[in-house]
């Protein structure tokens, strides 16, 4: 890494994080479902509920942690990030009890799905201008690479360890192979690093707005609505997939395996959408990106064939690949980077929010008896509302503009 670039660094740093935050993430959360339900002797709606409290209470404090990654340089931030992300996979390995399992749930959704990516994201909007889509597009890999592997790799894993083994790998993986990664990457990046541009001409500035400024800007909401949508449907699949399996009478193994369509479809979408970004804008991207979701809805509706699963989540791949990109680029967008870290760690906790929504959703109209079509006409509805109140506003996403 000695010779390569600081963009290079930056993008392989972002690659990385962006990948261990999958250990948070509800899809890997959701392979330890089922045998930590059956050893505790709970329900799906009590995984659910406990699960959702946890990251509820993630979401608040992101948004006052998050914010820190403006106020410090990253490889002290990142330091941080990992050292917690650590304990957090010992921790979870030591769960007995429901009261440990929130804790961990919560250590994890907050180290994990929530600091990790948040770090990543950031750094990489914020030190990218001109070519920040594509380099978005890029680390988004990182995630995408760990739906297509980890699945699969755990599932077989489960047939050798315990659970918790697993676990105990997990963390000594992040304490001994991350410190490396972020010496040699970012060790040179400051908060006022930014990428550097062959054409530096006279050019319109994006004026930078603070989070209480967003805050009061009605846009910020609608578009949050439709950021929102991924989140916590696709939760609600990853974390109940089991249940799925069993309502359509699928084989164990088939969703496990779906997940790699899942991966090959984010990733397709991905080596698309930072291009098409960098040359049309994110704002005028958003109304397109959860279309194939609403697909996957109607799949999951109508359809009961094994090899339906395959076809559902790789249309919710293709909306993750342009979320992943557009949940990031659109806010540096409309409102500049100079303090994107408070305003990402507002949006992060309103995502990991809306995946704890999910989860207690989920779980609710399960033990009530709810079956999956019903629940994927919920969802899509959410969509088609959100969809059509952003269709309204898509003309007045625009960044005001100062001169240089």
């Amino acid at each position: 890494m000695i010779n390569l670039s600081l963009n290079k660094k930056v993008i392989i740093f972002g690659f990385i994080f962006t990948f261990f935050s999958s250990f948070g993430q509800s899809f890997f959360l959701g392979l330890f479902n089922a045998p930590i339900r059956n050893e505790l002797g709970i329900t799906h709606g009590q995984f659910g509920n406990i699960y959702a409290t946890a990251t509820i209470f993630s979401s608040l404090l992101l948004i006052w942690v998050g914010k820190k990654i403006d106020e410090y340089q990253i490889i002290y931030y990142a330091s941080f990030v990992i050292v917690l992300l650590f304990l957090s996979s010992l921790f979870f390995s030591f769960i007995n009890n429901i009261y440990l399992l929130s804790v961990g749930i919560f250590l994890m959704r907050f180290s994990g799905q929530g600091l990790m990516s948040h770090t990543s994201t950031t750094t990489v909007s914020r030190y990218f201008e001109k070519s920040r889509g594509k380099a978005l597009s890029t680390i988004w890999f990182g995630l995408s690479s760990a739906e297509f592997i980890l699945p699969i790799l755990i599932t077989y894993l489960f047939v050798i360890y315990s659970w918790r083994s697993v676990w105990q790998g997990i963390s000594i993986i992040i304490l001994f192979f991350l410190p490396i990664v972020i010496f040699y990457t970012i060790k040179k990046i400051k908060l006022s690093s930014r990428e550097k541009e062959k054409n530096s001409a006279k050019k319109l500035k994006i004026k930078s707005w603070k989070r209480r400024e967003v805050v009061k800007d009605y846009r910020f909401y609608i578009v949050s609505l439709n950021m929102l949508a991924m989140p916590w449907i696709a939760t609600g699949i990853f974390v109940y997939q089991s249940f799925i399996s069993k309502s359509k009478m699928w084989e164990i193994y088939t969703i496990p395996k779906a997940f790699m369509v899942y991966s090959v479809a984010s990733i397709i979408t991905l080596l698309f959408s930072g291009f098409l970004v960098d040359k049309f804008s994110s704002r005028k991207l958003i109304p397109l990106m959860n279309i194939p979701l609403l697909f996957a809805m109607f799949v999951l509706i109508y359809f009961e064939q094994e090899f339906s699963a395959f076809i559902f989540l790789g249309l919710v791949g293709v909306s993750n690949g342009l979320a992943n990109v557009l949940g990031t680029s659109t806010w540096a967008e409309i409102y500049g980077v100079k303090f994107i870290g408070s305003i990402k760690a507002l949006t992060t906790a309103f995502m990991v929010f809306s995946t704890a929504f999910g989860t207690a959703l989920f779980g609710l109209l399960i033990d009530n008896g709810f079956s999956i079509e019903n629940i994927a006409v919920i969802a899509a509805t959410y969509i088609v509302f959100s969809l059509a109140l952003l269709m309204i506003i898509r003309n007045s996403l625009e960044p005001v503009n100062i001169r240089k």
